[in-house]
């Protein structure tokens, strides 16, 4: 009851429904772990379009493939991507102001080269008792490579006040951070730059404004060691930086360079394998770049090899072979690109318009930007890797070129694994974080039928909205899925351990990988 029941008249009393409605998660976050030319390491910043990428990141760069599968990522319908950039010895231009003070570009890189700085004291009025003497500066500083400009008013530098310098560029900058060698933010103000002549922009003026000191690097190539050696996990650096992030769906780790034996080694392979596993995401993996036939992926240099060094997991998916784009960077010549960015694409592109049930692959499924394939694949030798479980790309007439495989590194056919096919995989996964998530009301709940009954209507009720989108094989709810949440799952023993046991059942659609078309002539009829 809702209030003690004291005086004679209507009393109101709310009674809940029991529906908790379950949403549905993403299905096509990507995550991309590479080199970029600038941009905050080991942490996953979400873009959401290309454009966002070249703000954050700096857009195409030679030296790192990440760029490029990103820029084909939403080329071919990506909307949503995670990046992680790691780099290999960089460091962040500095600048040094008068009364100690340093300022330091905001990552690593030869970027920060580029930035100019300027300090005034055109301040509000100071006050006395909130604002030390002498305390109060402005701040301007532009990336005179993009033209961004920043303006900071009224900073401080006594640590009490709101406008504390370190804590302001921290939260609002993209472009600089303040650091002091050991001990505090000097007590005093920089000095100020004097003003620029009559027409001049004073952030381009060095009377007015001083460069950044070119001690920033962009570092060496990375290596595997950067991404996926041992100790990353434990700081959340390198792949394990996503840990930090609350979902993603599908993992690229493009080649660590562009050059011949510039792909991730079998340690990097295994563990974005086992990762992917553990956060119930799909690991799209690039071929190595020697391979360039068939018979590459049998015998000792194979994908059953010691080299190779990837299990065959149900979370993964290999594309064969690169594909071949112009080259905006090298006056749009057509290079070899790693195909995990494009793929990705194609498989968000995908899902928003069919559905994560739909095979990313078929006529459907073609490349965009794509002008060539690396290797031209016959029908023969595309029937001797489809048993193996290689997805691929083929050139048709009229289609042009397309993704031409749906299956797991599970898919094997020796294997017979219930994981064959890519969609069946992804629904698998795409259903299991939506229960996840949307049952965590359940935990604490008293564990009895009144519970029971809840999680069988609002799990029953998602269930029923995927059948009804064409998710399920089957024309009925009882022939598409089932949802079991009763005593027979849960026994007394289990209610003992505070325990709830909930049973979902599917039947996946499968997609149509061989069409058999029979024809047969009618005789006309004979007269005898």
């Amino acid at each position: 009851m809702p209030v003690t029941l004291s005086y004679p008249g209507v009393y109101i009393e709310e009674v809940p429904s029991g529906v908790r409605t379950l949403t549905g998660v993403a299905t096509s976050i990507t995550a991309f772990v590479g080199r970029a030319l600038r941009g905050p390491t080991n942490e996953p910043v979400r873009v959401q379009s290309f454009a966002e990428f070249d703000r954050r990141f700096g857009g195409l760069w030679r030296d790192s493939t990440l760029s490029y599968a990103v820029q084909q990522f939403f080329q071919n319908g990506g909307t949503d991507a995670l990046i992680v950039r790691v780099h290999n010895g960089g460091t962040a231009a500095t600048l040094t102001l008068p009364v100690g003070f340093n300022l330091v570009a905001a990552s690593p890189g030869d970027w920060g080269e580029r930035l100019r700085a300027r300090i005034d004291h055109n301040t509000r009025p100071h006050v006395t008792g909130v604002d030390p003497a002498n305390s109060l500066f402005n701040l301007s500083v532009r990336d005179t490579a993009t033209g961004v400009t920043e303006r900071f008013l009224n900073l401080s530098t006594d640590s009490n006040n709101a406008r504390f310098v370190t804590r302001v560029l921290e939260q609002e900058s993209n472009l600089v951070r303040i650091v002091t060698p050991p001990g505090t933010v000097p007590a005093l103000r920089p000095t100020a730059h004097g003003n620029p002549p009559a027409g001049a922009d004073p952030l381009l003026d060095n009377a007015s404004s001083t460069a950044f000191t070119t001690t920033g690097s962009d570092g060496t190539a990375i290596s595997d060691n950067q991404i996926s050696a041992p100790g990353l996990e434990a700081l959340k650096q390198g792949l394990w930086a996503l840990e930090k992030a609350d979902l993603f769906n599908l993992l690229c780790i493009p080649p660590l360079t562009r050059d011949p034996g510039g792909d991730v080694n079998s340690q990097t392979r295994a563990a974005a394998a086992a990762y992917s596993r553990a956060r119930r995401a799909l690991y799209i993996v690039d071929p190595l770049m020697a391979w360039d036939e068939p018979s590459d992926f049998t015998g000792g240099s194979g994908l059953d090899s010691v080299g190779w060094g990837l299990a065959r997991s149900e979370n993964a998916a290999l594309y064969f072979p690169y594909i071949r784009l112009p080259d905006p960077l090298q006056e749009n010549r057509v290079a070899n690109f790693a195909p995990c960015g494009a793929v990705a694409g194609i498989m968000a592109r995908t899902d928003g318009q069919r559905g994560v049930w739909k095979a990313p692959a078929g006529n459907d499924a073609t490349l965009n930007g794509v002008v060539e394939l690396a290797v031209k694949l016959t029908d023969g030798e595309n029937g001797q890797l489809n048993p193996l479980a290689v997805n691929c790309l083929r050139a048709f007439p009229v289609t042009g070129r397309v993704v031409w495989g749906a299956r797991t590194l599970r898919g094997a056919d020796q294997l017979a694994s219930e994981w064959k096919y890519v969609p069946v995989r992804r629904v698998a996964l795409f259903i299991e974080e939506s229960l996840f998530r949307g049952t965590q009301w359940v935990v604490f709940e008293p564990n009895d039928e009144p519970l029971w009954a809840q999680i069988r209507l609002n799990v029953g009720a998602f269930m029923q909205g995927l059948f009804r989108q064409g998710a399920f094989q089957g024309s009925s709810p009882r022939e598409a899925y089932f949802v079991k949440c009763d005593k027979e799952t849960t026994t007394q023993n289990d209610i003992n351990l505070g325990i709830v046991n909930i049973v979902v059942g599917f039947a996946p659609l499968k997609p149509a990988e061989f069409v058999v078309i029979k024809i047969q002539q009618i005789a006309g009829q004979i007269q005898t």
